[in-house]
This record gives structure tokens, sequence and C-alpha cells, in this order.
């Protein structure tokens, strides 16, 4: 075994801080450990806004579900909404609402057409709950591809600089782990950084997708009550129109 000669002496004492170990890293584990970081630095900006509007959201629906079952009038609600709701579970009702006013006006007393009116405003309503839920869930799948791919991109990181660094020792012809710790630290932090970009975006896309699907089952449970709401109305606007009829 040969010692280490004055020209390894650099790389044998060779800085093991984080910083030092990102600067003596080959160009190719630098990539991979910027690329780790910006996706780090993303998935938390991500989460902070998730957990932000998940926050937002549940508080508005709070508040407009004490004003819904207040016992108030829908028309004076559906006029305070107006048409542009700043919150899912509002947009849900505006577009109950404005379908059933569109097609009450026109509703005849048969049962078809009280069928045909619950349908559309069934169908309005689904399609808004999917529209809102859509847009809640974006950057959904950054966090989960981030959660699954980022180790394996560290890793890749990790057999480049280790490749490396056997190439060097092949090179100087000597073995001695003070020669090769930096360049091995170097690969296996890259795969720390991938760890340290996954671990939090898979927490949290769970934390937050758990709670998206709640939040999801809370609009389709208004959904539900309000077109059961809707209904009776309906059939107690089409019950007063046979009853004009048969009293002419």
């Amino acid at each position: 075994m040969n010692p280490v000669t004055a020209t390894d002496l650099p790389r044998a004492a060779g800085d093991l801080t984080i910083w030092g170990l990102f600067l003596q890293a080959d160009w190719v584990v630098k990539g991979v450990m910027i690329l780790l970081l910006l996706a780090s630095v993303w998935v938390w900006a991500i989460v902070f806004e998730k957990v932000s509007a998940l926050r937002r959201v549940n508080k508005a629906a709070d508040g407009f579900e004490d004003a819904f079952w207040s016992g108030g009038s829908l028309e004076d609600l559906y006029r305070q909404e107006g048409d542009s709701p700043t919150h899912p579970i509002a947009a849900v009702f505006v577009a109950a609402m404005a379908e059933w006013r569109r097609s009450a006006s026109r509703l005849g007393a048969s049962s078809f057409a009280v069928a045909g009116l619950r349908e559309r405003v069934d169908r309005a309503m689904a399609v808004t709950v999917q529209r809102e839920m859509e847009r809640m869930e974006r950057w959904m799948v950054f966090l989960a591809s981030v959660g699954s791919v980022a180790p394996f991109v560290g890793l890749f990181g990790t057999v480049w600089g280790i490749m490396n660094s056997f190439a060097a020792i092949a090179g100087m012809q000597n073995t001695n782990l003070a020669v090769v710790a930096p360049g091995i630290a170097e690969a296996l932090f890259a795969t720390a950084m991938g760890l340290v970009a996954a671990i939090p975006a898979v927490l949290a896309y769970n934390k937050i997708n758990t709670d998206m699907a709640r939040f999801a089952g809370r609009l389709e449970a208004f959904a539900s009550e309000f077109g059961a709401i809707l209904s009776r109305q309906t059939e107690a606007t089409a019950d007063e129109g046979q009853n004009a009829q048969a009293a002419e």
C-alpha cells in the first residue's frame, strides 16, 4: 500500500462540512444536489399553501353552513354569494341555485319534468364539486412524484460519486481511508438530500390527501342535503301547479 503523497493531502484533508461536500462534489453530483434542494424547497412551499388553503376553506365552509342552516331565505343567500363564490361549498350552492332558478320557471306539473329538474341540479352540483376539488388538488401529483422519485435521484448521485471515488483510487493506487472518505461522503450526501426531499413529501401528501378527501366528502354531503331540499321544493311547486290545473 502506497502512503499518501503530498498531492493527495488536499483531497485527504477535504472539508467534510455540508458546504465543503457540495463544493468538492463532481458536477453531476452537484446537479443532483441542486435539483433535490429545489424540489425540497418547492415541496415545502406546496405544503404551506395547501395547509393554509384547507384551513381557509374549512373556516369559510363553517360560516356558510351556519348561514345556510340558520333558516334564512335561500334567495337572499344566493344574492349574497353572487355569481363569483369565493369558496368551494358556496360554489356548489350557487351552481345548484342557478340551475334550479333557470328551470323552475319552466317547470311543468308532470313527474318527468320534476325528475328532469332534480337530475340537472344534481349534475350541476356534481360537476362543481369535481371542478373545485381538481383546483384544490393542484400540485398534489408533484408531492407524490417527489416522494417516490427523490430517493432514486439521490441514489443516482451516490452511485455516480462512488464510481468517481473508485476511479480516483485506481488512478492514485492508494486505498488509504483518508483519501477515499471525502469522495464517499460526497456521494452519500446526495442520498441524504434525496431522503430529505422525499420524506416530507410523502408525509405531507398522505396528510393533505386525507384532509382533501374529508373535505370532498363534506362537499358531497352538502350537495346531497341541498339536493333533497330543492327536490322537496320542486315537488311542492309541481303539486301547486297540479292543484291549480284541477281547480280550473
